[in-house]
């Protein structure tokens, strides 16, 4: 399964595959119900793992872990169910998604949200990914609102 990578998107392709391990990690964090720090140590033996922006995939799972009760806070408003109701994958994707939302503002809101879809579409139920978007997207409005704006000038 290993494929050949354009040189040019090392940085992006190495914090995509950080955002897709801490998918894994808060997934059997919150079903396995293990402590971050270990399911960290666990991902990182894997082969793949070399290609993750470590620093990345530890400042989100660390983040989402230490704030889980703040972003469900947020999540709650714009979800139709329950937070407890979500499913495992997709609650995962959603706090990673407001996290990053909230804590990096250096990385664009179409970025975060994009990400968030295109591994609700790869790891998550049939229709996710339309789920993940809405959110995240209301999610923007609310937390990236400044950024928003100054694109729609554009």
């Amino acid at each position: 399964m290993s494929q050949a990578k354009s040189s040019g998107s090392g940085a992006k392709k190495s914090r995509r595959k950080s955002r897709e391990f801490a998918l894994q990690a808060l997934y059997q964090w919150k079903v396995g119900g293990d402590a971050a720090g270990t399911v960290m140590a666990q991902l990182a033996e894997e082969k793949e793992f070399s290609k993750v922006d470590e620093e990345h995939f530890t400042g989100l799972v660390k983040g989402v872990t230490a704030h889980v009760e703040e972003l469900n806070a947020l999540l709650a408003p714009h979800i139709d169910r329950k937070v407890e109701e979500l499913s495992p994958v997709e609650h995962a994707l959603l706090l990673l998604g407001v996290f990053e939302l909230q804590h990096h503002p250096e990385i664009p809101y179409r970025v975060v949200i994009n990400e968030a879809v295109e591994l609700a579409k790869s790891y998550g139920g049939t229709d996710g990914h339309k789920f993940v978007n809405g959110v995240l997207d209301k999610l923007a409005g609310q937390l990236r609102a400044v950024e928003i704006a100054a694109a729609k000038k554009h």
